[in-house]
């Protein structure tokens, strides 16, 4: 089944040529570490996901990409295009001159309904050329205008125009300290809009992959490419065809339907993070091994100590104890309790590989059996040149720190009326504000009481 992939704002189209030629290398590449048919179904699959062809022999990106300025949008297609790889539709853009002035009102309220017909139209167009249509996969910023107003906007036409389609949102939360002074009330604005619409939210912190960036890729200079190289190398792994539990021997059909069906049990929990393992620069590779015990263990402690790289991880977290039926109020401090966990591991000896450390059910709610809120997906298939490499997608309390800190921050200036008439200019007034407060904290709230 086909993706199509809508790509809004700058953050979301600069990340999202990053994905497609993530994707585009590791299909390309003749690192597979796998037999030759294993490689070539590999292959087909995700073609058919992400791209479709062309007479030409290139890919061409299943992919719409929305922004209100078009330097953004130019760089990407005429990188694309260069590469000699793959490249963009060069008719499944859509473009303004006068930007969104990190304005989410101005996104969501002008520029959405101002443009609707053009960009429903643009995606419509990629819809129809899917044989089978699996869902949607939006990239965009939350602090931003355009990514996150017009990308919340659009992210409910899709909603409306199809009802049925898996709709999976990347979010770019963005840094602690902040490039735009209202991030706060976009993302506010933002995440309580897309929970009503969309099927589960995939997020990346920027301070995070930053962290990534110099402590494991020993990157001097970090640059928003680099960050966006990260993002992308953790999506793909996650994104690339594998084969689940249950599928036989061929690869998934629905990535996106599969991936809602094993992490999001209950509508009131969308929150999804991924952590990915090993990352380390290219030249190092070489000279590196890893054993499948030893990558789980990380990961597992990652997980339960809510470390998101395999450095600095606080080995004393531990889950509580079983059959100590301990109220939720004192679990033992800093303990990431999960709804559901979805590991997905890649390339040599994956199928000898031994899960039980993920099944124990003190890692869990207790609503959920652990069959059911563990699932695993693997492929012989190495990707990106890793001999061996595990992702994690977890449902689970990872965001509860720096989702309080938004809506604390952004109640805050709210409290004293700062910036407010910058919305109501576009028509949103303060009870859409204090509607989207309360969709929130009912969101942490159910989170703290796992």
């Amino acid at each position: 089944m086909s993706i199509v992939t809508v790509q809004l704002g700058q953050c979301g189209n600069q990340i999202g040529h990053e994905v497609f030629s993530a994707l585009c290398s590791d299909i390309r590449g003749t690192h597979g570490l796998c037999s030759k048919k294993e490689n070539e179904s590999y292959r087909d699959s995700c073609r058919e996901r992400f791209f479709c062809e062309q007479e030409s022999g290139v890919p061409v990106a299943r992919a719409v990409l929305v922004d209100m300025e078009p330097k953004v949008i130019s760089q990407a297609l005429s990188t694309a295009a260069r590469s000699g790889h793959w490249k963009y539709n060069s008719h499944s853009h859509f473009c303004q001159k006068q930007g969104s002035g990190n304005n989410w009102a101005n996104g969501y309220s002008v520029h959405g309904p101002r443009h609707k017909e053009a960009i429903m139209d643009l995606v419509q167009k990629e819809a129809e050329k899917c044989d089978r249509l699996g869902g949607f996969f939006t990239i965009m910023s939350m602090a931003g205008g355009t990514g996150s107003g017009l990308g919340a906007f659009v992210t409910q036409c899709l909603r409306d125009a199809f009802p049925t389609s898996f709709i999976l949102n990347h979010l770019v939360w963005p840094y602690g300290t902040g490039e735009v002074i209202v991030q706060n009330y976009n993302s506010v604005l933002t995440l309580s809009h897309l929970y009503q619409s969309s099927d589960a939210l995939l997020v990346h912190e920027n301070d995070v992959i930053h962290k990534i960036c110099a402590q494991l890729m020993n990157i001097k200079q970090i640059s928003f490419r680099d960050v966006n190289q990260v993002i992308a190398h953790q999506l793909g792994s996650v994104l690339q065809p594998t084969h689940t539990a249950g599928g036989g021997s061929g690869y998934s059909r629905n990535p996106l339907g599969d991936l809602m069906e094993t992490l999001v049990p209950h509508p009131e929990f969308r929150m999804l993070g991924l952590r990915n393992i090993p990352q380390m620069p290219e030249n190092s590779l070489a000279y590196s091994t890893f054993s499948w015990p030893g990558l789980l263990k990380h990961l597992r402690q990652m997980l339960i100590a809510n470390a998101q790289m395999e450095e600095g991880i606080d080995w004393k977290v531990r889950p509580p104890h079983p059959g100590s039926s301990i109220p939720s109020t004192n679990k033992p401090l800093h303990f990431n309790t999960s709804i559901a966990n979805l590991l997905i591991l890649r390339g040599k000896d994956v199928h000898s590989v031994d899960l039980g450390s993920f099944q124990d059910p003190s890692l869990y709610t207790s609503w959920l059996k652990p069959q059911d809120a563990f699932n695993a997906w693997k492929t012989p298939r190495a990707f990106n040149k890793y001999e061996k490499s595990a992702s994690l997608v977890s449902n689970s309390q990872f965001l509860l720190k720096p989702l309080d800190s938004i809506v604390g921050k952004a109640w805050n200036m709210f409290a004293s009326k700062a910036y407010l008439h910058q919305y109501t200019k576009f028509g949103i007034q303060e009870e859409d504000f204090l509607d989207c407060f309360t969709t929130l904290e009912q969101v942490i709230s159910s989170y703290t009481n796992l």
